[in-house]
């Protein structure tokens, strides 16, 4: 009976919730928030469901994502090897291969102003790295810290890397990931603060049709001009371009289907739970991921609302051409951001349609982020 008594207790004891601390509990609810939002609201499901799975199970079982140092047989947790592969840089280049092959770039091409927009609403990353370093973070972290403002998680995950930040890929991950999500929710009541009924019902022109020489070129001269310049680009711009190119020339159909979907929904599983993995209670409740969620919403913030001051100048200067709400999705979450720009449009007048206005700054928004990246690489000589 001893025998038996004994196993016993000590099937008990390996269960979870001899293991489990308050914080892990308070993990677990975010997690399941999470799922809510991502399964009951719609808030870009295929983001959230990942993450806030990888959330759950790292909370319930740490070793998921043990490294092999850390275990008695030295091999590590199933999704250690996962996010490996994030801090090798090798899923952010994927997932930009594949929305270069799902992405019309039409839009940029027909109105190449929309690179202003898309440059304006970069201005959030780089006040949000001044104010990450008046509040005590030494300059490469506020750098990472600072792209969340772009609402690009890979771009996120790439320049944490890149600058030794891993220890704070975490939180910027999931916090990045978080806000591109939330953006019909953070972006509506910013952009109509900013703007005028007026400016609101604003109707613009159709875009010129765009032709497929221009539509086959434009990746090639993008990428030659920018990663000449900023060459630690490459692997998320040229990966978008290469991307963009399986797309409109028509010769690889079969590269392209695969790099916009099978391999596109690969890659975002395994980003997806590798980042949520990342939050176990002691890694994510404390200040410095704190400081980070705020910073990363305030850069999030600055960058909608400069994009869409930018686009009242443009307004002004076009002398009522250009709806300001496009400039909002200069932001790099492709295409949420350009969907809300058209549905706050079209609570005004729906009759009103921005949509394909707003993806060429959001596109641009998608380079300018990666370029913002490039730039504090250069900063910092690598």
């Amino acid at each position: 009976m001893s025998y038996v008594g004994e196993t016993l207790s000590n099937l008990l004891h390996q269960t979870a919730f001899f293991n489990l601390t308050w914080g892990n509990y308070v993990m677990i609810a975010v997690a399941c928030v999470f799922l809510f939002l991502a399964i009951k609201k719609g808030y870009e499901p295929l983001l959230l469901v990942p993450i806030a799975f990888g959330m759950l199970l790292v909370n319930i079982y740490p070793d998921i994502i043990a490294s092999p140092e850390m275990t008695s047989n030295g091999v590590g947790g199933l999704l250690y090897y996962f996010y490996e592969l994030d801090e090798w840089s090798i899923l952010p280049s994927l997932i930009f291969l594949g929305v270069g092959a799902m992405t019309d770039f039409g839009p940029l091409i027909a109105n190449p102003i929309s690179f202003l927009l898309g440059a304006a609403a970069q201005f959030g990353i780089f006040s949000a790295y001044f104010l990450a370093i008046l509040l005590g973070f030494n300059d490469k972290a506020a750098a990472a810290v600072s792209i969340i403002g772009g609402a690009d998680g890979p771009t996120s995950i790439f320049l944490a890397g890149k600058l030794g930040q891993t220890g704070l890929m975490g939180p910027i991950a999931v916090a990045a990931y978080s806000y591109m999500a939330l953006v019909p929710i953070i972006q509506p009541p910013i952009m109509k603060a900013l703007t005028t009924k007026k400016e609101r019902l604003i109707k613009m022109e159709n875009l010129r049709p765009v032709s497929k020489l221009e539509k086959i070129l434009f990746p090639i001269v993008v990428t030659i001009i920018v990663c000449t310049i900023l060459p630690t680009t490459a692997p998320l711009v040229g990966m978008l371009m290469l991307g963009n190119l399986f797309r409109e020339s028509g010769v690889v159909r079969q590269l392209q289907e695969t790099a916009s979907n099978a391999l596109m929904y690969i890659v975002v599983i395994l980003l997806g739970t590798s980042v949520g993995a990342t939050t176990s209670a002691e890694a994510f409740l404390n200040w410095s991921t704190i400081k980070i969620v705020i910073l990363g919403l305030v850069a999030f913030m600055v960058g909608t609302a400069t994009g869409v001051l930018f686009g009242k100048l443009l307004c002004f200067i076009t002398k009522g051409k250009i709806n300001p709400l496009i400039g909002s999705a200069g932001v790099s979450a492709v295409p949420m951001a350009a969907r809300v720009s058209q549905k706050v449009g079209a609570d005004e007048d729906p009759t009103n349609f921005l949509l394909m206005h707003a993806m060429g700054p959001n596109v641009a928004g998608v380079i300018g982020t990666a370029v913002a990246a490039g730039c504090f690489m250069a900063i910092f000589g690598l």
